[in-house]
C-alpha cells in the first residue's frame, strides 16, 4: 500500500511539473487568452453580447473557460489573463471589428489606422420578407418543423439557428433563447467559403489568373515558385501545415499570437510539390487573403471590397469580415453574419454566382469551386466541403458547403434546389449532420 501511494505522488509530481512547463515555458497560456479575448471583444462589441454570454457558450470548453477577461470601455479593449498569466488584448475598430494586439501592432498604432466608411453605400433590398414562408407549401411543413425542432432538443446539440431555403424562400426557421434573425454569429472556417468568393469576383474583374504561380519573393528561388491560387484554393499547395485547434499549433500561433498571419503563413516550407497532397491549411486561406489585399494600392480599398462587391450586392448586409492587426482580412476563420444572411450567401452559389440578373461570381465559379481538389478524395473543392466523396451517405452527392469550427454549416445542394444553415457551439460528434440534412430533404421532395 505504501509503495503504491508513493508511485501516486511520484506521478502527480511529474503531472503537475508537466503542467508548469507548459504554462510557464510555452505559448500556452497566451494562445488560450488569444481566444478568449478575441470572442469576446468581437461579440460584445459586433454582436451586442455580454461578457459573460461568451464565457458561458463560445469561451466554455478547454482551458478557455477559466480566462478571466475585463472590458475597457474607454479603450474599446477586451483584457484576457490565465491564472494571472499570458495577458493579451483585443482592440475593436469601427469598421473593422476586433483585432489582437500585439508586439508589433501596439494598441496606439491599431487605434490610429480607421476605416473609411464606404460613401453612399448602396444595400440590396433583402429577398427574405417578413412573409417568408410559402402561402402553399408544397411541402410536409409539420415534418420540417419535427426536424428542425430535433436540431435544439439535446444540450449536447448545442443548435443555435436553423434556416432552411427552398426555391429562393425561406421554408423553416428557429433559433435558441438568447439568438434571433438579426443575431450575427461567427462562420468560423466558413469564412474560407467568403474568401473564395471574394477570388472569384476578382477573376470576374479581371484581377487576377487563379491559374498562374502567385510570385512570392520568399519563395522565388525554391520548389514554391510553382504554387498557383489554384493550388492554394484546392489546399494543394504542398506547404506544410499543423491544423490542430486543441494544442499549441501552427493554426492557434496563427490566430491567436500573430498580428501578420500572412506572413507566418509563407513562412510554411514545401512538404511535397504542388498538386501532390490534400492538407486542410487555414494559412493556406491567409496566404490567399494577403495576396487578394495586394491587388490594392489603398488599404481602405481592399477593406471596403468585399462589402461594396459581395456582401452590399447580394444583401448580406449584416456581414462584418475581421482583419489582423497587420491589416489583412483573416480569410480562414473572421467573418460574422446572421443565419439569414449565411443562407444568401449560398444561394448565390446555388444560383451559379447570379443574383437578382446581376453576374457577381464568374460562369461556371460555383462547379469549379465543387470540382473535387486533387488528392481530397472528393470531401473538398476551392474553399468549400464537398460530398461527392459520400462523407454525408444519405444527401446528394452534388452537395456542397461552407463548414466552420463548432458546427457552422451553409450547405447547397443543386439537385434539391435547397440551401440549408445550421450554427451552433456542439463539440465533435454531436450533431448527425447526415441524419438531419437527409430528413429534411425526405420533407421537401
Amino acid at each position: 500500500m505504501k509503495k503504491l501511494l508513493i508511485i501516486v505522488v511520484v506521478l502527480l509530481a511529474v503531472i503537475l511539473v508537466a503542467v508548469l512547463i507548459l504554462f510557464l515555458f510555452t505559448p500556452a497560456p497566451k494562445i488560450i487568452t488569444g481566444m478568449a479575448a478575441k470572442r469576446v471583444c468581437s461579440c460584445y462589441y459586433l454582436a451586442g453580447r455580454s461578457p459573460e454570454s461568451v464565457m458561458a457558450n463560445e469561451n466554455n470548453y478547454s482551458f478557455i473557460k477559466y480566462a478571466k477577461v475585463k472590458v475597457d470601455e474607454s479603450k474599446k479593449t477586451v483584457t484576457a489573463t490565465l491564472l494571472g498569466l499570458g495577458k493579451i488584448t483585443a482592440v475593436y475598430r469601427e469598421g473593422l471589428g476586433c483585432s489582437i494586439v500585439t508586439k508589433d501592432y501596439p494598441i496606439e498604432k491599431l487605434q490610429a489606422t480607421q476605416y473609411r466608411p464606404i460613401d453612399n453605400p448602396t444595400d440590396a433590398p433583402d429577398i427574405f420578407s417578413e412573409n417568408d414562408f410559402l402561402e402553399k407549401p408544397v411541402f410536409n411543413k409539420k415534418k420540417l418543423d419535427e426536424v428542425i425542432n430535433e436540431a435544439f432538443v439535446s444540450k449536447k446539440k448545442r443548435t443555435r439557428a436553423v434556416v432552411v431555403v427552398k426555391d429562393g424562400q425561406i421554408i423553416g426557421e428557429k433559433y435558441s433563447e438568447g439568438i434571433d434573425k438579426n443575431s450575427l454569429l461567427l462562420g468560423w472556417s466558413m469564412t474560407k467559403s467568403v474568401t473564395n468568393a471574394i477570388s472569384g469576383i476578382m477573376v470576374q474583374k479581371g484581377m487576377i489568373d487563379i491559374n498562374t504561380p502567385v510570385n512570392i519573393p520568399e519563395w522565388k528561388n525554391d520548389e514554391r515558385s510553382k504554387i498557383t491560387w489554384n493550388n492554394l484554393m484546392q489546399m494543394s499547395s504542398g506547404l506544410k501545415w499543423n491544423e490542430n485547434y486543441f494544442w499549441i499549433s501552427d493554426v492557434t500561433k496563427m490566430l491567436n499570437l500573430n498580428g501578420d498571419m500572412y506572413e507566418q503563413a509563407i513562412q510554411s516550407k514545401a512538404e511535397t510539390a504542388p498538386d501532390k497532397k490534400f492538407l486542410y491549411s487555414s494559412g493556406t486561406t491567409n496566404i490567399v487573403a494577403g495576396l487578394q489585399r495586394r491587388q490594392f494600392e489603398d488599404i481602405n480599398d481592399y477593406w471596403q471590397f468585399p462589402y461594396k462587391e459581395l456582401f452590399h450586392k447580394i444583401g448580406m448586409n449584416s456581414a462584418v469580415m475581421e482583419p489582423d492587426a497587420s491589416g489583412t482580412f483573416v480569410g480562414s476563420s473572421y467573418c460574422f453574419a446572421t443565419a439569414r444572411d449565411w443562407a444568401k450567401f449560398g444561394l448565390l452559389y446555388l444560383n451559379d454566382g447570379l443574383w437578382q440578373g446581376e453576374r457577381i461570381l464568374p460562369e461556371g465559379w460555383a462547379k469549379y469551386t465543387a470540382t473535387p481538389a486533387s488528392q481530397s478524395e472528393g470531401i473538398y473543392g476551392s474553399f468549400f466541403w464537398l460530398n461527392s466523396g459520400g462523407e454525408y451517405p444519405d444527401v446528394p452527392r452534388d452537395g456542397y458547403g461552407a463548414q466552420g469550427f463548432q458546427g457552422q454549416y451553409t450547405y447547397i445542394i443543386p439537385s434539391e434546389n435547397l440551401v440549408v444553415v445550421r450554427l451552433g457551439l456542439n463539440g465533435i460528434g454531436n450533431f448527425d449532420f447526415n441524419d438531419f440534412l437527409s430528413n429534411i430533404i425526405a420533407t421537401v421532395r
